[in-house]
């Protein structure tokens, strides 16, 4: 008895049916007029299929096209349990339980709110999921792909034929969906989809997969996310506190893949075995901890395929990358961290993915989570593609992504790539290779939108994380709350200081003083937006040079410039963050390809800078002055802004005023960017009393030469000075200089 028509059969066998629940499974039937099931199954590595009913009662299935698809008529209505006894060539027998005796498990419901882009976590119902149903422990897949013809599950378990696991395909959203009993964690798998469009066929990674093969290879792998047993409660309860804009923030930057690597016998620093996520867990999490860092920003951990892309070219959204371990491991970094009072924060790029063929590029045929436009949808600097941010489904994918890094792996804040490139629709477009909003302007508006809605997303989920913002433009508010009318970012990236500095550094200290502008010009601006420092990965690859080599002078120079750098930078208004290996003092630009070269601290200038490095992020944690009020004039006082003629200046941070505490808690900030000495240099002190040196970058611990005040100086009166007194200092060449005023029995509440 053959029950299908020889277009049907051509079309399972051939793997191009749309709706394989309609033929595969059970179906009711009527035999010698009385009530039947016929159960058809496509199996073609069987050589003979029994249906085995409630255990005991067995059907044999007959051979209705020789490539392998299988039918039985089974007396009696269906839903009684079975399963099929197939047995191979060599005479291997297995019991399998049909998917397609299984109805829809994704509910009508989230169905709309996906369609709606109103599902903000969708990563819950997309995406592959250990789950039991009926008693049958088995892996959900369900997958969004709404112009495909068909789409299948491939994998190890069905020797990646497109043709054996083919999915229900619900019509209105376009979502697909199948569970696959027996399988579990671990197992390799992608989705063969087909278009409806010129025969496309590809193979593709799940867009939300939480785990992935170790690159070259392109899989998805089936992975849990349950069961670790996290220990961050203390962290997690205090959270908000620490991370207020009014406490203490320097920032760690790591890529995880280079920070340390294991070397083999040669010893060479190229090359080598990156640490695993567990390993980071320990060496990482120790070395911050003793530094003094209070968070740590890792470069992106989303599954990438290229080492050179340093993660910024996503593939898997979903997947932490396979490269130093397994979901739970990463857990366990985030875990220590934590639990060693140290936060983290994740690079996030939603501005654009790659064009891998196994990734979200044309993903079923059309478009679909990029523009057609190449004009919108291309990123012409990087090679890559675009979010369609005007597409529900896309939005929805990027914003429960964010939600999941915080949901599921405890992260403290995302930092997100590229604001520029997403604000803007002609960045880094030539005139006519781009296209005008609906006003004939150049922002992009739908881009904008889900910025403003992922900032008011996290921030209503987790109101203790942080968003920051990597923005080299002078779009207005982007720290301002979306209500207002801004973005509703926490922080920006004050890239316009980095440059500045940068650039200044790079003059020859003789002719600074035609420059001084680049190092008074941010304080225009700093209280614009809530900001944070960065010397950032960015400045220290691609020949642009090392943070110390991009300092003038002879070595003894070089390292000196570099302390004062950095020490402007700690006492600068903003959060700071520094990228791994300039607190060494590194002399070659950094690379993904091998280890920081920690083999520098051999020698003792390095070493001594290392020291500096560690004191003055441990001064900068102690003094609240530096800190606690970042964002507006209450918190700075220039003291001498105008010494260009000797590149000089000077200020005061001061903490915020406690009742019945005065004066202010406050630290005296002076920076000689020439390498002379300044003697008697008279700075306006902002009141009477002895000025206790907490730091000198000229120090002889620190390698320099040390020139200084002898632990302190004493304000003396002066008529010019707005408070009636000034302090004569010593000031070292190529310093900074940190004073304290002490001797006031007022002072800290004494």
């Amino acid at each position: 008895m053959q029950s299908l028509s020889n277009e049907t059969i051509a079309s399972i066998v051939g793997g191009h049916n749309r709706d394989p629940f309609a033929v595969l499974g059970p179906h009711l039937a009527e035999q010698d007029g009385q009530p039947a099931t016929v159960i058809r199954a496509f199996l073609p590595w069987a050589a003979a299929v029994q249906v085995v009913k409630q255990d005991v009662a067995q059907f044999e299935m007959w051979r209705i096209h020789p490539d392998g698809l299988f039918e039985a008529v089974v007396p009696g209505e269906g839903g009684f349990g079975y399963v099929l006894r197939a047995t191979n060539v060599a005479s291997d027998t297995v019991d399998l339980v049909d998917p397609y005796s299984f109805g829809p498990l994704l509910s009508d419901f989230d169905l709309h709110l996906i369609a709606e882009g109103t599902h903000y976590r969708t990563y819950e119902k997309l995406g592959a999921h250990i789950r039991e149903v009926g008693g049958v422990w088995g892996v959900q897949f369900a997958v969004w792909a709404p112009d495909a013809l068909c789409v299948s599950v491939i994998g190890n378990f069905n020797d990646w034929d497109g043709r054996v696991y083919p999915m229900r395909r619900h019509p209105v959203q376009g979502v697909w969906e199948i569970f696959l009993p027996g399988l579990g964690e671990g197992e390799a798998y992608k989705y063969e989809v087909k278009s409806q469009q010129h025969g496309y066929v590809a193979d593709k990674a799940d867009p939300y997969g939480f785990y992935a093969e170790l690159r070259p290879q392109t899989a998805s792998v089936v992975a849990s996310l349950e069961g670790y047993a996290w220990d961050d409660g203390d962290w997690l309860g205090h959270r908000g506190e620490r991370q207020a804009l009014d406490a203490p923030m320097s920032i760690y930057e790591v890529h995880l893949g280079s920070w340390w690597r294991v070397m083999e016998e040669s010893g060479l620093h190229e090359g080598g075995r990156p640490l695993t996520y567990r390993a980071l867990a320990h060496q990482l999490v120790d070395y911050v901890k003793r530094m003094g860092y209070t968070h740590i920003e890792l470069m992106p951990v989303s599954e990438h395929p290229l080492d050179a892309s340093w993660g910024y070219q996503t593939v898997g959204y979903y997947s932490v990358t396979s490269r130093y371990g397994t979901p739970k491991d990463f857990m366990y970094l985030v875990d220590q961290c934590h639990q060693n009072g140290i936060g983290v924060f994740l690079d996030w790029v939603p501005a654009h993915f790659p064009k891998d063929i196994h990734g979200l590029n044309y993903f079923d045929g059309t478009h679909l989570y990029e523009h057609a436009d190449p004009r919108l949808g291309e990123h012409p600097d990087w090679g890559t593609l675009v979010f369609n941010f005007g597409r529900n489904e896309v939005r929805n994918f990027l914003l429960s992504n964010a939600l999941f890094w915080l949901d599921k792996y405890h992260i403290d804040g995302l930092r997100v790539d590229a604001v520029a490139s997403l604000l803007y629709l002609d960045f880094s477009r030539e005139p006519g290779a781009w296209v005008p909003n609906r006003y004939g302007g150049r922002e992009n508006l739908e881009a904008i939108d889900f910025l403003k809605k992922f900032n008011e997303l996290v921030h209503l989920e987790h109101p203790d994380v942080l968003t920051m913002a990597e923005d080299s433009t002078d779009w207005p508010m982007v720290t301002r709350p979306t209500f207002l009318g801004g973005l509703g970012f926490d922080l920006k990236w004050n890239m316009g200081w980095m440059h500045d500095m940068l650039d200044y550094m790079a003059y020859d200290p003789i002719y600074r003083r035609f420059h001084h502008n680049l190092i008074t010009f941010s304080l225009m601006y700093a209280f614009s937006e809530n900001y944070l420092l960065p010397l950032s990965h960015d400045e220290v690859v691609h020949l642009k040079k090392s943070l110390l080599n991009k300092m003038r002078g002879d070595g003894w120079q070089q390292f000196a410039n570099l302390r004062t750098l950095l020490g402007y930078m700690f006492s600068h208004p903003g959060k700071k963050l520094l990228f791994m290996g300039a607190e060494l003092g590194m002399r070659n630009e950094w690379s993904e390809t091998r280890s920081l070269d920690w083999h520098e601290l051999e020698h003792d200038s390095h070493q001594r800078f290392h020291q500096y490095a560690h004191d003055l992020l441990q001064l900068y944690r102690s003094q609240p002055a530096l800190w606690q009020v970042d964002n507006s004039w209450e918190g700075f006082q220039w003291l001498a802004a105008n010494d260009s003629e000797n590149s000089m200046i000077a200020f005061v941070r001061r903490a915020a005023p406690r009742p019945g505490s005065y004066p202010d808690d406050m630290v005296v900030v002076v920076c000689n960017f020439t390498p002379v000495p300044r003697y008697n240099y008279r700075v306006p002190a902002p009141r009477a009393g002895y000025y206790r040196e907490i730091l000198n970058s000229d120090a002889e611990a620190y390698w320099g030469s040390n020139v200084g005040n002898a632990g302190g100086s004493q304000a003396v009166e002066d008529a010019w000075a707005e408070s009636g007194y000034a302090l004569n200092l010593t000031v070292g060449p190529l310093s900074v200089l940190m004073l304290k005023p002490e001797g006031d029995a007022l002072l800290n509440g004494e």
